[in-house]
This record gives C-alpha cells, sequence and structure tokens, in this order.
C-alpha cells in the first residue's frame, strides 16, 4: 500500500493522490508522521462495499440454516427491538477477612 504524507496532498492535491494510486488499490495519507486515512479509486470503494454486503448475506444464511431468527409480526418485531437493554447486574463486592 502506497503512502502521502498530508503535506504532499495539501501542496500537489489531487495529482499526488493519482501518483501514489498507480498501480495500487489504495494509499494512506500519513499526518504528523502517523497513518490516518486511507485513500482509493471508486472501483475499489465499490468492491469492498461488495464484499461486506456479499459478508453479510452469508452470515444471514448461516444464522437461517442454525436457526438463529424470530418469526414474528412487525408490531411485535417493533416492540421487542425497542425495550430497553436490561441494566447491567451489579455484582456484590466479597469481604475480606482480617
Amino acid at each position: 500500500m502506497g503512502s502521502l504524507t498530508a503535506n504532499d496532498l495539501k501542496t500537489r492535491g489531487v495529482a499526488a493522490i493519482e501518483e501514489t494510486l498507480a498501480g495500487q488499490p489504495e494509499a494512506v495519507i500519513s499526518v504528523r508522521g502517523k497513518d490516518k486515512y486511507v485513500v482509493m479509486d471508486v472501483a475499489q470503494y465499490h468492491y469492498l462495499r461488495e464484499c461486506e454486503l456479499e459478508a453479510a448475506l452469508a452470515q444471514t444464511h448461516a444464522d437461517i440454516a442454525a436457526g438463529r431468527f424470530v418469526v414474528e409480526s412487525a408490531a411485535d418485531h417493533v416492540k421487542r427491538v425497542s425495550r430497553p437493554a436490561p441494566a447491567p447486574r451489579k455484582v456484590a463486592a466479597k469481604k475480606r477477612k482480617a
């Protein structure tokens, strides 16, 4: 993965990004010596999004195959997901022997 400094980006603009991306799908932009951002061609972005969606679909199929789903009406679903999360349980402190 190529690397580009924020200063290069500031002084050379998009040309610096295009040069850094030549022949590679992604480039890191470093700010004050630390990697901070990643830039990529929009085609690479769309490819990564498609991979994320395929992974989510595969997980959904696995959940269905394993029986990890609920059949309910839309109203029941809204009730179930709108319930406040249960409060965390308090753990009693153990008494120390003197």
